[in-house]
């Protein structure tokens, strides 16, 4: 099975919090490959910043989970970010902005639909985003 995780359920993967057991779970099942987003590259350092800013854990740790999280970069399948993806992404806003739908989210939501024909499972730990992979027939887990 091929999987797609956005940034939201990938940070759980390094770092333990709600969820972290289920989304492990899920991956030790029989994963061929997990899709990023390039932009989670982006998100994943943002995300992980921001919990050294609010005190969650020391600057130390957020180098150390990062360093972890660039060491595996071959252990999954990116997806551009081209002209295709923001194309995409602009028409979903135009369908889900009144849902809740923002830019960043719209990117990550354009690349999982990009690829539906070789992804068979999504997982996003943002309720909105979920709703939105449902609404697009995308089999969330």
């Amino acid at each position: 099975m091929n999987i797609f995780l956005d940034t939201s359920s990938l940070l759980k993967v390094y770092h333990r919090e709600q969820d972290t057991d289920e989304i492990l779970k899920l991956l030790s099942q029989e994963v061929e490959n997990i899709y990023l987003s390039e932009l989670a590259k982006i998100e994943f350092n943002s995300a992980v910043w921001k919990k050294v800013r609010t005190k969650e854990f020391i600057e130390v740790k957020a180098k150390e989970m990062i360093t972890h999280f660039e060491n595996d970069y071959n252990n999954f399948l990116w997806i551009s970010i081209d002209k295709e993806t923001i194309s995409a992404a602009k028409e979903l806003i135009k369908t889900y902005g009144q849902d809740g739908l923002r830019t960043l989210d719209a990117i990550q939501l354009a690349c999982a639909v990009l690829k539906r024909n070789k992804i068979q499972k999504y997982k996003t730990s943002d309720s909105t985003l979920k709703q939105i992979f449902i609404k697009e027939k995308l089999t969330v887990c």
